[in-house]
Order: structure tokens, then C-alpha cells, then sequence
């Protein structure tokens, strides 16, 4: 053992008791949620063989926020989620509880 390290046991099992923060909880979710939503949006996108840029100007959008969403670091507004809907020619469908999410674009039928 490494004393100036300290007890390796210790650093990778958690305290007895040890329940995480509903803080940290709370950013887990998000962080979780922003990944699915970024790979819901970057799936549709490839389905319809469009880019970034193209997506951008369909939804009034910069191509930097689209990139920013597709890679969970921006998570829209429900405004800018009909945007990218509309954009992508699909419906969004969340659905979400405690411990899942599931986001999905539906595509709209051939008129």
C-alpha cells in the first residue's frame, strides 16, 4: 500500500451507508437524458441523410447548436424541440420515469 495515497480500498467502495446527493442524482439524470436525446436527434438525422448545417437552417438554427446538442452538451427548450421536429419531418415522443427515458422521433407519412 501507498500511504501517501492513502487506503486504495477505501477510494473505490463507498462509505457504508453512503447514499448519493439528490444533487448528483439530479445532474446524472440530466446528463443521461442529454445523451438520449442527442442520439435520438443524430439517428433521424443520418435516417434522412442530412447534415448538421442542413438541419440547422431548417429549424432556424446555428450549425454550432446542432452539433452542441447532438454531442449532449446543450439540451433545448421545449420550443426549440418543435424547431428540431419540424426540421427532422417528425413527430418527438418522450417518454420518461425515475430511472429510464426514451426518446424517439417518429417520422411523419409521404403526403
Amino acid at each position: 500500500m501507498d500511504h501517501a495515497r492513502g487506503n486504495p480500498a477505501r477510494e473505490t467502495s463507498p462509505a457504508k451507508g453512503y447514499a448519493p446527493s439528490h444533487k448528483g442524482a439530479a445532474k446524472v439524470a440530466r446528463f443521461r437524458l442529454a445523451v438520449s436525446f442527442a442520439k435520438a436527434v443524430l439517428d433521424r438525422r443520418t435516417e434522412l441523410g442530412l447534415s448538421q448545417a442542413e438541419v440547422a437552417e431548417r429549424a432556424g438554427l446555428s450549425q454550432a447548436k446542432i452539433a452542441r446538442i447532438e454531442s449532449a452538451a446543450a439540451f433545448p427548450t421545449l420550443p426549440l424541440l418543435r424547431r428540431l421536429a419540424v426540421a427532422l419531418n417528425a413527430s418527438l415522443n418522450i417518454a420518461m420515469d425515475a430511472e429510464t427515458e426514451q426518446i424517439t422521433f417518429t417520422s411523419h407519412p409521404a403526403a
